[in-house]
């Protein structure tokens, strides 16, 4: 769910602030995926969902840049790896809005929050971090979650048949390219600053989905404009609260937060939808959740721990 990055050292550091503003990014993101399941009712293309989200950020960015310094912010050596990263982000965001568009929003949360334990796996086969038994033994809990919220007994008997079968491996495949643009982004964040690297995700992506527009857009009336431009706004305010969140705390402490978006997904599911978690979602999101911030406890331990080793 997230274009993390690393706060800046010359950034002044308030932890409250940067919590407030995570939590500010999850409300943001949960409201905005309530819009993309009625923008998609009312038939309108996914191409053109992501078009106008992107579309609507830019705006904001060069706006934050003009007011913090000029355009020369976003400057990059690095462009080619930036490419790679928006082929990757606009893929990744296409997969999460269509798993909320065809899962329960809670379901479809849930699946995506096993991001962190999938970082494991990916830090430990790309990137040749050391990952001890009490990491692998929060993953293998993690996943045992995971499998409760696909409900096992579905799979066997129905597979992935249907649309909710449907919408199980395209969240699947969303968490997975999560996943990976995490990794990619640590790689990006050595020498880009967040900022840099939304602006380059929002600028080339807007290439192949403008390409693609005139092929997918339909006239729309005022009420569908409006969902339209709020899913933009949404998604920039979203964007920048996790940029700020960033800037004003550490990653092992704002993360954690990301949590918040479970108890966001079931009240809009229910007060939007009518919908409430399913009992094996109930049942194996405690087990996700718990795994998570385990994980995300350990990398904070670590980060404490790696300048003593540093200094011995």
């Amino acid at each position: 769910m997230t274009d993390a990055a690393f706060p800046s050292s010359a950034a002044p550091q308030h932890y409250l602030g940067g919590i407030a503003l995570r939590l500010l990014a999850m409300a943001s993101l949960s409201f905005m995926f309530v819009l993309v399941k009625y923008i998609a009712a009312d038939g309108i293309h996914i191409v053109e969902s992501l078009f106008w989200r992107q579309a609507m950020v830019l705006p904001m960015l060069v706006l934050w840049a003009l007011t913090h310094g000029g355009l020369g912010i976003f400057r990059t050596r690095r462009i080619g790896t930036h490419a790679r990263r928006a082929a990757m982000g606009l893929t990744g965001m296409a997969l999460n809005f269509g798993g909320m568009i065809y899962l329960p929003m809670a379901e479809a949360t849930t699946i995506n929050l096993s991001v962190p334990i999938i970082c494991v796996f990916l830090a430990a086969a790309l990137l040749g971090e050391r990952v001890g038994p009490a990491r692998w033994s929060a993953v293998f809990v993690g996943f045992v979650g995971v499998l409760i919220v696909l409900n096992p007994t579905t799979l066997l008997t129905q597979g992935f048949a249907g649309d909710h079968g449907l919408g199980t491996l395209i969240a699947l495949g969303g968490a997975g390219m999560t996943a990976l643009i995490t990794i990619q982004v640590r790689d990006l964040g050595r020498t880009e600053s967040a900022l840099t690297i939304v602006f380059w995700f929002s600028l080339i992506s807007l290439v192949p989905l403008g390409l693609a527009l005139p092929f997918v857009i339909t006239p729309h009336g005022a009420a569908e404009w409006g969902l339209l431009i709020g899913l933009g706004l949404l998604g920039g305010v979203a964007q920048l609260s996790l940029t700020g969140a960033l800037r004003l705390a550490p990653v092992s402490v704002v993360t954690p937060m990301d949590y918040s978006s479970l108890l966001w997904s079931i009240a809009c599911g229910w007060w939007f939808f009518g919908t409430l978690p399913a009992d094996t979602t109930w049942a194996g999101a405690p087990l996700i959740v718990a795994s998570g911030l385990f994980i995300a406890w350990r990398e904070q331990r670590r980060h404490i721990e790696r300048p003593k080793e540093v200094a011995a």
